[in-house]
């Protein structure tokens, strides 16, 4: 599969507010903090008790922690800062463009963004980001850094730590695109967010952890994506968000249905199917299906479940989804098969390439059945 490479203009509203600090030792590994927004970089104004999105600037002010870890540690702050339930596909490309430019300078990289959204957002970037070599760790907080008994320290102070470890013989000991959160070190592509409210916020569903942090920081070394060191970062900037996700549900009904796959200039569809990849075989709904895919359309099955793979093969109903040109998703979150959508389409692929593209694993995204 050839892939493009988009060159874009820089953006205009994008804040170079940079500050370097140094620890009290020399800095032997430099890490880039892009703080892009959500709960951690707020602090509780004192008079009115509203939480307010503090200067990045004054990082140190608020982790005073910071300074003895060892490192070189630079700040970048977006402004404006995104609210995480405003995130789309233009602020992804900001995160890959900064992670770019910066990518010969800073050994590795701590995001900080909103929980509602980082799985996707660490989604979008795992694939933005083709060849990485290099630790991109997205974190974030259920707190805000400055109340008493916020998760966002230890948080970045651990991503800190995780973006900067390196082996024995100096690479990276986790080049790819992770999130950390309530000491559990995840794929970026196969975590979702299970909980509003509990420090434990994320989880990875079809994946081991790549690391548990307790006293120390024990990597899983065979879980580890690694990239062909002999090849050149590629960043990519173009993702084509004419996707939607489909969900089914007892009742649907068939207008519901054909107003989802006739949105104009749809490309592709997630398609949230029952059990391990199951849905109706009513006339209708078949019909619906099969015509979408006659026009062009990608339809992606994913499981709803909170666990497991879509397998197509197992039941009857899969069977007839297969046989109509429904693609199996096999264990992708929706976020990631949302993203690999976008990042496909991005590209300039044809329907026929992106669903050749979608049985692939590129980055670890899903695990494909054993021959």
């Amino acid at each position: 599969m050839t892939k493009s490479i988009v060159s874009l203009k820089a953006f205009s509203k994008f804040a170079v507010n940079k500050k370097n600090f140094s620890a009290m030792t020399t800095p032997s590994t430099s890490v880039l903090i892009i703080y892009t927004g959500g709960t951690i970089g707020m602090t509780q104004n004192p008079e009115t008790g509203a939480l307010e999105p503090f200067d990045f600037n004054h990082l140190l002010d608020n982790v005073p922690e910071l300074s003895r870890l060892g490192y070189k540690i630079s700040t970048v702050q977006f402004d404006p800062i995104i609210d995480s339930s405003e995130t789309e596909p233009s602020q992804w490309a900001k995160i890959v463009r900064v992670i770019a430019e910066n990518y010969n300078k800073y050994d590795g990289f701590v995001v900080l963004h909103g929980t509602d959204t980082m799985a996707y957002t660490a989604s979008a970037v795992s694939f933005m980001l083709e060849n990485l070599g290099k630790p991109v760790i997205f974190t974030g907080s259920q707190l805000p850094i400055g109340m008493l008994r916020t998760d966002g320290k230890e948080n970045l102070i651990t991503a800190i730590e995780i973006a900067a470890d390196r082996n024995e013989n100096g690479t990276p000991i986790v080049p790819e695109v992770c999130i950390f959160f309530d000491n559990s070190l995840m794929r970026g592509n196969r975590t979702c967010k299970v909980s509003a409210q509990f420090f434990n916020a994320f989880v990875s569903p079809n994946y081991p952890l790549l690391a548990h942090v307790g006293i120390n920081i024990n990597y899983d070394d065979v879980e580890i994506h690694y990239p062909d060191k002999d090849m050149p970062l590629i960043p990519h900037y173009e993702m084509d968000n004419n996707v939607v996700v489909l969900k089914l549900f007892p009742g649907i009904n068939r207008h519901v249905v054909h107003q989802a796959l006739n949105i104009p200039g749809l490309k592709g569809v997630v398609l949230e199917s029952f059990g391990s990849g199951n849905a109706p075989r009513y006339d209708w709904f078949l019909e619906e299906l099969r015509d979408a895919v006659q026009r062009g359309l990608v339809i992606v099955n994913v499981t709803q479940c909170s666990t497991g793979s879509v397998q197509m093969e197992l039941y009857r109903a899969g069977n007839t989804l297969r046989d109509i040109g429904v693609i199996s998703g096999y264990d992708s979150t929706t976020e990631a098969a949302l993203a690999k959508l976008m990042y496909l389409f991005g590209l300039g692929l044809s329907s026929e390439q992106v669903k050749e593209a979608m049985r692939h694993s590129y980055v670890g995204e899903i695990t494909l059945p054993k021959c």
